[in-house]
């Protein structure tokens, strides 16, 4: 958005705002303060305008955005406030400033405001952090960093208040805009809400401040009470200036309307209107408007004065812009200029008769339903739906539907609306409403769903019928239906209805009319004893008319009827022709064989001879045998189904007998030609059976030709010895191409049985299988039969052949010819027992005729995979060393040597001398393997291969003198790295360091570092590592050489190769040598490289402390420092222990084990003083200040209370509660308790240990914060028994959280109730019964009447009955007077009377009487006092019973007892009140006459105006008559005279007159 000023660089951000706007940001940041007071923190702002993108730096800490309306200024003002504190010339300044942003030219503006922020004197360095504004008091709250905060007004920058909120620091604030407050979260977690006590801040700022002009401010401000008496004293003084517009707007404005009453509206209206201004009235009423809404009495009085200025449409304006309050009044006073704008307002004011009746005048009857709902009012449906219907039936349905549906249903019966309907005849609309009503289906409709199915079937059956094919009802009665539908013709809703079968039979019949899909469906419904029943019948009365249909049912449901008695039933009636129809739509899905049969005969005696064709073709279910019977018994002039038959499941020999015994030969030559020409030969072979002529038989071959299979007619011909027979089919064949290898195998039989030249025909024809005619050969001629083997490739047979004719030469030559390594492994097998004669045939005769390398090798292979090397070495010499073709042959000399080493070694050395031409280093390794040492060093020799000879000579012979002996013969450098390697396999180091030194090798370094190690000859290995260095840079090899200088105290060399480049890893050679206790090097290593902490823990182990210290520092390591100051706390150096020790307790994980380990050895004392120390530093952290707590805890309790209030912000108190708790320091840990807000355990503690712990001013602050209410009364007890002179302090502090009737029983049940009282006194205010009962007995204890009349008036939850008891017979009279007015309070009036009598208090007796509305009461103290001969109390008995005394009884008790005087006072009043009320009704009735009459004369006068308009004016429902005139009604009469007027206590007086002056009272 912007870029920071100068005056934010460095600065820690700690918040962004913007005002609503978002046209004006705000940017705050602190830092680090002045030199000379640098913990006071500076605040720095930077102010950023959006529009002007412009920015200004200020100081402020906290800043916020608040918008405020400036009199004479529509638009709110954007205003700023922020607060600073600054350090200037020696001086904190704390000031609050309120400035206005981006002021609006030629309007008022907002001055700017300033105050001060004052901040108490041990808050001097706090500051704020944060700033709210509350928009709904126009406050501005200050939060500071040390949980201060200030409020101030926003328009005046007056203070308000101050208090600390939270003793930890806050950090985080936010609006609470619903509360007008803010809410806070302190460093411990708590969440603070924060905001002003709505009912005490204007009494606060009026009282305690002193500032009426604020307090009033807030409270309009806010719409606050407590401002009630200054809003009215200023409102009446600006009355009586004369100021009204001000005295308006103080009205308007006045918190809590309290000055919004009919009052001011009438002190208004009472001001004299002066010409030319505007009345005061209407400046009121424009006052209030453009504050807001008014209320409903200044809406009605408002719209009166419009209304009688006849200005609606500012009416409608100020409804729309939602500025009255709509009510019935305002309603009633708009309807005589506006119906629709009255309806409005009707609404608005819910008045929702006078809204049903307006919908009604409008005729939008749906709307009252949908507002009735709304609103919840019933209003008179049926007298609604009553008219709708006389005019708009359609209408009416709407509406009673409307009805149906509204919520908690229907109000009006549905019989009852669908008796409306039928009473005017309207049968569609009644069926429509119902049909809509009874959808849900219900069981408790099942009357109207009756009602609406008879109405239909008696009117409109078709109407009828549509409803029950929806199938929407049913719970109507069936069987009345059932009936209704059959005399309607409807057939199939009545059997769908019957439920007697000789019903169902009596309907069935009908099929004329009936549908007959629908009667189909039907037969669904029934059982299956019923439907066949039906069947039956239906089948009897027309069996060629019906049995379509019954064919149609038994197909439709044959699963339900069973398929074995549809059947049963056809052939009951002899119907084939059902039976067909039936089963033909069953069969696709059968699978019984009895099925497909039974069609197949139905099919075949009804002449449907292509159907029964094609099942016999397709279906696979039918009995073949049975089938075929039946066709042959049936002999059907077409052969085909047979035909399918035999030849779908193999009777062709029956067919072709068949066929050929029935002389249809024509069928024959079909079926082999065209239907099944690979059955031939089965046709053949039965007609040679049959003995055909041979002549059918060739042409019936010949006529299939190559469609023919061949094979199994010559099977078929072979078997009957007539193969001959297809010579000439056979040579047709051939002519034509044919490569069959059946042809060509059966006229190779046919060319071997005549001798006709077998050899050239085994030899030159490439078609025959080989393996069937050398089978066909074996008995006949072996020869030919390996002639035709060899020509297949037939291993099996041809060995087989040849072992049994034993022409083992040919084998031979075969085997070798073959190369086949699965044929030499057989005939090489173990198992074969010719296979000795086999191999002499190879090996004399075979082989030596074989020119070819392949044939050798395989033979030669064939050997070895026999495992057979005697044979293979006498072969292989035969071929290799008797100057052979393959002499010379590399391979072959190969296996020579290997076979004789596997087979022969004493033969090994000979060859290997006579022969030159082989593998010297892979024979060699196989001489190895088969531990021929010599050999094999013999042939590494003779290959110069001296490696692999020096080898043989250390891993096999183990000869390490030969090795050696060898090595200085042939001085190679590979020889002698072989011989070191084993000497330092052998152990010999030394040795072998010299023969690698030789070798000049250094590559196996790791291994002779490692040996030389183990054998510890050090100086030989520095000897080796100085000739590896000239060679590989390794860091091993230099680490390892500064190594071997250590371990031989060559330090000095040490140091010169550190100097000198090198690789070595420096840092793990110090740890080595470290760890093996060789400190003097490793801190030349560590000195080195600088490792200050390895270096400051050798040291350590050297005992060199001052330079472990000075080493750490450089260090600077947590755990350097912890290991230094371990090592000098164990040696007792504590000054340097105590140096370490300060750079190890600032980290927090370090501080507990350093504790430990200084308590672990007693150095208490010492421990403290770091502790101490550790306070000071600027890293010091919680953990210190609670370690040193807890250490004072254990060994300096004295210092402990001091270093708590010291430091109790900086403590981890829950760790410090633990160690107090286990010390036993009480005190202490209340304080704790108490800092950590966890007053219930401060509480309990104190109470526990009250001699250590017990502080009244502290307990009181403590117990009223408890979270547990037992707490309260664990108090009360602990006060009792130990401060009871405190108790009604404690208690007083309580009164707001204890129950009053508990602690008065624990008192009670104490038996110190008296010690309480001040405290029930003070709550007795919250008229709790026991508090009342405790005090009322103390009472009267102490004889205290003047206290308990006073606690009975002001407090009546007590037993009344059981005080007056109590006290009605005690020895002072006025106990006895109170006793009196209890039963008077408790309507006792008897009890009182009698009471009072009896004490001669009669005035306390006639005021009861008067009290008590009881006639006779009042007139039975009359004559108690005539008897007592109190005339001056009966006087005044007249006096106060005034009201109940009847005058006739009162006359007359005077004029018995002759005291008249006494009661003629009363007479008097009597007489003047009831003659001014009989004036007043006089009065009363001839005002009313006179207002008939006048509003009589203006109904005539607005009657005669709108005549000319009459006609034109709809009919409409009669007025209801004026009160005191008559009417027409609505059956076109009079209406009675109004009823006698009553009231007052009079008699109903007569119309037009006064009463005659002899009636009676």
């Amino acid at each position: 958005m912007f870029e920071r000023t100068a005056n934010l660089v460095n600065n820690q951000i700690i918040n962004y705002k913007c005002d609503p706007s978002e046209k004006w940001l705000v940017l705050i940041g602190i830092a680090p303060g002045a030199p000379e007071r640098p913990q006071l923190v500076k605040g720095n702002m930077q102010l950023f305008s959006v529009d002007q993108q412009r920015s200004q730096a200020l100081e402020s800490h906290a800043a916020s955005f608040a918008q405020f309306k400036v009199p004479g200024n529509e638009n709110p003002s954007i205003l700023i406030s922020f607060a600073t504190k600054s350090f200037n010339a020696g001086q904190i300044v704390s000031k609050l400033h309120v400035i206005e942003l981006g002021a609006q030219p030629g309007k008022p503006s907002f001055s700017k405001k300033q105050a001060d922020l004052f901040f108490p004197p041990d808050f001097q360095d706090d500051f704020p952090v944060a700033m709210q504004i509350s928009h709904k008091y126009s406050l501005i709250y200050v939060i500071t960093k040390l949980g201060l905060l200030f409020v101030y007004d926003l328009e005046t920058a007056t203070a308000v208040y101050r208090n600390r909120i939270s003793p930890d620091p806050i950090f985080l604030t936010s609006e609470a805009s619903s509360a007008g407050g803010f809410y806070a979260i302190n460093r411990r977690g708590q969440v603070l809400l924060a905001t002003v006590n709505e009912a005490t801040i204007v009494p606060f700022v009026s009282g305690q401040l002193n500032n009426l002009e604020l307090a009033v401010n807030l409270a309009k401000r806010g719409n606050l009470p407590g401002a009630e008496n200054l809003v009215v004293q200023r409102f009446q003084e600006l009355f009586a200036q004369t100021k009204y517009k001000e005295a308006a707007e103080l009205a308007a404005e006045s918190p809590q309307g309290i000055l919004r009453t009919p009052d001011t509206v009438a002190k208004f209206q009472s001001v004299p209107v002066q010409a030319g201004q505007t009345p005061p009235l209407l400046q009121y009423f424009g006052t209030l408007l453009t504050k807001g809404k008014l209320n409903a009495f200044e809406s009605l009085e408002l719209s009166r004065l419009v209304v009688n200025q006849n200005k609606k449409n500012l009416l409608e304006n100020w409804l729309a812009e939602d500025k009255l309050e709509c009510s019935e009044e305002l309603g009633d006073l708009v309807k005589t200029v506006d119906n629709d704008l009255a309806l409005k307002i009707y609404i608005k004011a819910r008045a929702t008769p006078k809204v049903v009746a307006a919908f009604a005048e409008r005729r939008e009857f749906d709307k009252i339903l949908i507002y009735s709902k709304q609103v919840g009012y019933s209003p008179d449906y049926l007298f609604l739906l009553q008219t709708i219907l006389r005019t708009d039936p359609q209408g009416a349905v709407n509406f009673a539907l409307m009805m149906s549906q509204m919520e908690g249903g229907c109000p009006v019966d549905y019989n009852t609306i669908t008796d409306l309907f039928l009473q005017r005849n309207l049968i569609r609309e009644a069926t429509a409403f119902l049909l809509d009503v009874l959808k849900p289906n219900l069981p408790e409709h099942a009357f109207l769903q009756t009602k609406v199915l008879e109405i239909n079937l008696v009117t409109f059956p078709n109407v009828a019928d549509a409803i029950l094919a929806n199938g929407m009802f049913s719970h109507y009665d069936r069987p009345r239906i059932a009936q209704l539908c059959e005399k309607a013709g409807l057939y199939v809703r009545a059997l769908q209805h019957y439920s007697e079968l000789p019903d169902i039979k009596r309907v069935i019949v009908n099929t004329h009319a009936i549908e007959p899909q629908s009667l189909v469906e039907f037969f669904g419904t029934l059982s299956r004893e019923w439907a066949l029943e039906c069947m039956k019948d239906l089948l009897l009365v027309n069996l060629r008319g019906n049995l379509q249909i019954i064919v149609q049912v038994a197909k439709e449901y044959c699963e339900q009827l069973g398929v074995e008695a549809c059947i049963k039933l056809f052939e009951q009636f002899k119907s084939y022709e059902g039976l067909y129809f039936f089963l033909g739509s069953y069969l696709s899905s059968s699978e019984d064989p009895d099925i497909h049969f039974k069609y197949i005969e139905a099919a075949a005696k009804t002449g449907q001879i292509k159907e029964v064709e094609r099942v016999t073709r397709e279906s696979n279910f039918y009995d073949a045998e049975k089938t075929k019977n039946f066709l042959m018994e049936a002999k059907l002039p077409d052969a085909r189904p047979l035909i399918n038959v035999c030849d779908r499941f193999g009777f062709v020999p029956d067919l072709t007998h068949y066929l050929y015994t029935n002389n249809m030969l024509r069928y024959i030559e079909g079926y082999v030609q065209k239907v099944n020409p690979g059955n031939a030969p089965l046709v053949v072979g039965q007609l040679l059976d049959d003995e055909c002529p041979e002549d059918f038989i060739k042409g019936l071959i010949l006529s299939v030709r190559s469609l023919l299979p061949v094979e199994p007619l010559v099977d078929e011909c072979e078997k009957r010895n007539r193969l001959r027979l297809l010579t000439q089919f056979l040579e047709h064949l051939v002519s034509e191409g044919s490569q069959d290898v059946h042809v060509h195998n059966a006229l190779g039989k046919i060319i071997i049985e005549s001798n006709n030249n077998p050899e050239h025909f085994l030899t030159t024809n490439p078609y025959y299988d080989s393996r069937v005619v050398g089978k066909y050969c074996e008995k006949r001629d072996p020869t030919l039969a390996v002639v035709a083997y060899r020509r297949g490739q037939c291993d099996d047979e041809l060995i087989n052949v040849t072992n049994k004719n034993s022409l083992f030469k040919l084998q031979a030559r075969y085997v070798v010819e073959r190369m086949d390594g699965d044929l030499w492994e057989k005939v090489l097998n173990p198992e074969n027992e010719y296979r000795r004669h086999l191999i002499d045939q190879v090996v004399s005769t075979a082989l030596p005729e074989s020119k070819s390398p392949e044939q050798v090798s395989a033979a030669v292979k064939a050997f070895m995979t026999a495992d057979l090397p005697h044979e293979l070495i006498e072969l292989l010499e035969k071929i290799v060393l008797q100057n052979s073709a393959f002499s010379g042959n590399f391979n072959l000399q190969n296996l020579l040597i290997l076979t004789a080493i596997k087979a022969d070694p004493s033969r090994v050395m000979d060859y290997i001398n006579r022969l030159d031409n082989f593998d010297g280093p892979a024979v060699g390794e196989v001489a190895v393997e088969a531990q021929l040492y010599e050999e094999a060093f013999s042939i590494f020799k003779k290959f110069n291969l001296n490696v692999q000879a020096v080898n043989v000579l250390l891993d096999n012979i183990r000869s390490i003198d030969r090795a050696v002996e060898f090595a200085f013969r042939v001085e190679e450098d590979a020889v002698w790295s072989q011989v070191a390697k084993a000497q330092l396999r052998e152990g010999l180091v030394s040795d072998a360091i010299e023969s690698f030194i030789r070798a000049d090798d250094a590559t196996h370094f790791l291994d002779v570092i490692r040996a030389s190690e183990d054998a510890n000859v050090y100086p030989d290995l520095v000897r080796y590592l100085l000739m590896v260095r000239q060679k590989v840079k390794e860091p091993k090899v230099d680490s390892e050489l500064i190594y071997a200088y250590a371990k031989i105290d060559r330090l000095g060399e040490i140091e010169e190769f550190i100097l000198m480049p090198n690789v070595a890893n420096l840092q793990n050679v110090g740890d080595r040598l470290f760890d093996e206790e060789l400190y003097e090097a490793a801190k030349i290593i560590f000195a080195f490289i600088s490792n200050w902490a390895k270096l400051a823990v050798t040291l350590v182990r050297l005992k060199q402390f001052q330079g472990a210290v000075d080493a750490a520092r450089k260090a600077n390591s947590a755990k350097t420092w912890k290991e230094v100051c371990f090592a000098c706390v164990d040696a007792e150096e504590f000054r340097l222990a105590q140096i370490c020790g300060l750079n190890v307790i600032v980290q927090v994980d370090d501080l507990e084990e350093v504790s430990e380990y200084y308590q672990n050895r007693g150095c208490f004392n010492e421990l403290i003083s770091l502790m101490e120390s550790g306070l000071g530093l600027e890293r010091a952290h919680m953990g210190i200040f609670t370690e040193l707590g807890v250490l004072y805890a254990r060994y300096r309790p004295e210092k402990l209370m001091e270093h708590i209030k010291l430091f109790s912000t900086r403590l981890n108190i829950p760790k410090l509660i633990r160690a107090c708790d286990e010390q036993q320091h009480w005190k202490e840990l209340t304080y704790l308790y108490i800092q950590y807000d966890e007053f219930d355990n401060a509480a309990t503690t104190v109470m526990n240990h009250s001699p250590e712990a017990w502080d009244h001013m502290q307990f009181k602050d403590i117990i009223v914060k408890v979270a547990s209410v037992e707490l309260y009364y664990k108090a009360v007890h602990f006060y009792l028994q130990e401060h009871p002179d405190l108790i009604n302090d404690l208690l007083n502090v309580l009164a707001l959280r204890v129950d009053h009737t508990r602690v008065v029983d624990i008192m009670r049940k104490a038996g110190h109730l008296r010690l309480v009282k001040p405290y029930m006194v003070a709550v007795q205010s919250n008229n709790v019964s026991a508090v009342n009962e405790a005090l009322n007995e103390i009472y009267v204890e102490e004889e205290d009447y003047d206290r308990l009349r006073e606690s009975i008036d002001l407090h009546d939850n007590f037993d009344q009955i059981g005080l007056a008891q109590k006290i009605e017979k005690h020895e002072l009279l006025e106990m006895r007077r109170v006793a009196a007015y209890i039963y008077k309070k408790a309507g006792r009036w008897k009890q009182s009377i009698a009471l009072s009598k009896k004490d001669n208090h009669y005035r306390d007796a006639m005021e009861t009487a008067s009290q008590s509305g009881e006639r006779e009461l009042a007139e039975e103290l009359l004559v108690y006092f005539i008897e007592q001969g109190k005339k001056e109390c009966f006087a005044s008995c007249l006096f106060v019973c005034y009201d109940l005394i009847r005058a006739d009884v009162a006359l007359e008790l005077a004029w018995i007892n002759n005291m008249i005087d006494f009661a003629f006072p009363y007479l008097l009043q009597f007489i003047r009140e009831y003659t001014g009320k009989v004036d007043e009704l006089i009065k009363d009735k001839i005002e009313a006459q006179k207002e008939v009459k006048a509003k009589e004369q203006e109904e005539k006068e607005v009657i005669a105006q709108q005549n000319m308009y009459a006609q034109l004016l709809p009919l409409a429902l009669p007025a209801p008559p004026m009160p005191g005139m008559g009417g027409p009604t609505m059956g076109g009469g009079f209406a009675p005279p109004p009823p006698p007027m009553g009231g007052m206590g009079m008699p109903p007086m007569p119309p037009y007159g006064m009463p005659p002056m002899g009636s009676s009272y």
